[in-house]
């Protein structure tokens, strides 16, 4: 898999496929694998004429495990997404994140406007705002012995998560400290591209999707049906919904 060094921190990638292009950003826990290979998204936006374009976040999947929370911080991660397109000579991509994915590409269309044709925020509403979801919690049932002790039952889905990955759990808990900052709405109200926030209708970590949607001009919302945080990633209606939205971009 071929990887680059940003600052020091080596990050692997995936580039398939010719047309334009597509940055996927994963989640949380996750690997490019994970979100974007195993659901078929990539063979579904190849198929659709994409060059798509996946990174493992640092401290994730077979990039470089980070231990200080303040190397997790948003613009960081961001930075990483905008090395690796500067690494492939891109100079402007649809990008899409799901959960953690989608607060790192909210900062990467804040930080680089001119480089984002469209943006797509999977998995996360106006929680990227009023917080709640994983935070604290999490680390700590990352960082316990094992699953057994482990009580709080969002703790429990994350490390069950993160076993299931092979996940470095000290580094994911140093990630889930680091990258838990939030936007003010003034601040989200600055994003200028093109956006579409994608959220399953049962999902109860990433916040109202419509609460988001009023603070962002001119974006647009996905309902994925019937589908919690975890089950959103592969779902049929979340794809074509995405396909029908990158075709309308221009």
């Amino acid at each position: 898999m071929p990887s680059f060094d940003h600052g020091g921190v080596e990050i692997a990638y995936l580039d398939e496929g010719e047309g334009e292009p597509i940055l996927l950003i994963h989640g949380f826990a996750s690997s490019k694998n994970v979100n974007w290979v195993y659901p078929s998204w990539l063979t579904e936006l190849t198929r659709a004429g994409r060059r798509v374009i996946a990174l493992d976040n640092r401290g994730h999947g077979e990039s470089a495990k980070l231990y200080d929370a303040q190397d997790y911080r948003l613009d960081n991660m961001a930075g990483d997404a905008l090395a690796l397109l500067d690494h492939l000579g891109v100079t402007r991509a649809d990008v899409m994140g799901y959960s953690l994915g989608g607060r790192i590409t909210s900062h990467v269309a804040l930080l680089a406007p001119e480089r984002v044709r469209s943006a797509v925020l999977g998995g996360i509403g106006i929680g990227l705002v009023k917080g709640g979801g994983p935070g604290e919690n999490v680390a700590q049932a990352l960082e316990a012995e094992s699953l057994d002790d482990v009580t709080d039952p969002m703790g429990r889905t994350f490390r069950a998560f993160a076993e299931q990955t092979r996940s470095d759990r000290r580094a994911l808990a140093a990630c889930m400290r680091g990258s838990r900052e939030l936007m003010s709405p003034e601040t989200v109200s600055r994003i200028a591209v093109p956006v579409l926030i994608a959220v399953g209708t049962v999902d109860d970590i990433a916040g109202s999707a419509r609460e988001l949607q009023s603070l962002i001009p001119g974006s647009e919302v996905l309902d994925i049906p019937r589908r919690d945080h975890m089950r959103a990633v592969g779902d049929r209606a979340y794809k074509e919904g995405v396909l029908a939205f990158l075709a309308g971009q221009s």
